[in-house]
């Protein structure tokens, strides 16, 4: 049976795809900041571990890998913070916000990979790989979006040298899009976002990372969803 970590499962994306890898028959060690949400998501998961906490704690991070095991075949780095609300423009930025929003979207992420690098490097019949959750804001000058688009940019580059430094695991940055999630909606307050697709939509789009041969790299879910079919 393959295991993956997942973070921030309770909702939106890492929702989507635990739900579609328990159904799979994988194993996954899945967290989120809000232990209710989270069991009530992980009660039709067959396989699943639940470990609520904050990725930003090294307890818990520890408890994560450890529940993995000594084999992992993915980690999602999945868990994330929008960071000052409602997006600032720099000029008015609050410097605790930002730091905050780097410890759970750059330095939660490399910690958890540190701890799974072993794991990850044991998975067999092929080694384990890493797909890191990013976004447009990584590369676009979106106003109001310079935190939490220089935090995505960050990860980005984590993940380009990770695959530089272990070429033998996979590494992937991929841009989801715009999705009809929590975290959109309070990027938008007020908007009217029913419009967004659904986290499950992208799914098939992860699904060509974790189970296909792709170089590593940085991905968009549309140039996965569109090669996929063409």
């Amino acid at each position: 049976m393959q295991t993956a970590i997942i973070t921030g499962a309770s909702t939106g994306l890492g929702r989507a795809l635990a739900d579609h890898l328990s159904l799979a028959g994988w194993r996954v060690v899945v967290d989120a900041r809000t232990a209710t949400e989270l069991h009530v998501a992980a009660a039709g998961w067959p396989h699943a571990v639940v470990r609520p906490g904050d990725v930003t704690d090294e307890t818990h991070r520890a408890e994560l890998v450890a529940a993995a095991g000594e084999r992992l075949d993915l980690l999602v780095l999945n868990a994330s913070s929008l960071g000052q609300t409602p997006l600032p423009p720099l000029a008015e930025y609050r410097l605790d916000e930002l730091r905050a929003m780097l410890e759970t979207n750059v330095v939660a992420p490399l910690r958890l990979v540190q701890l799974a690098l072993p794991a990850l490097r044991s998975a067999r019949p092929r080694p384990g790989r890493v797909l890191a959750i990013s976004s447009d804001a990584a590369v676009e000058g979106y106003p109001g979006w310079g935190g939490y688009g220089a935090s995505k940019a960050a990860l980005d580059q984590l993940i380009r040298v990770l695959a530089a430094e272990e070429p033998g695991i996979p590494a992937y940055a991929v841009d989801p899009g715009d999705m009809r999630t929590r975290m959109h909606a309070a990027a938008f307050p007020g908007e009217d976002i029913s419009d967004r697709p659904t986290p499950e939509s992208v799914v098939p789009a992860l699904r060509r990372l974790i189970d296909g041969d792709l170089p590593a790299g940085r991905y968009t879910a549309g140039e996965l969803l569109v090669a996929a079919g063409s």
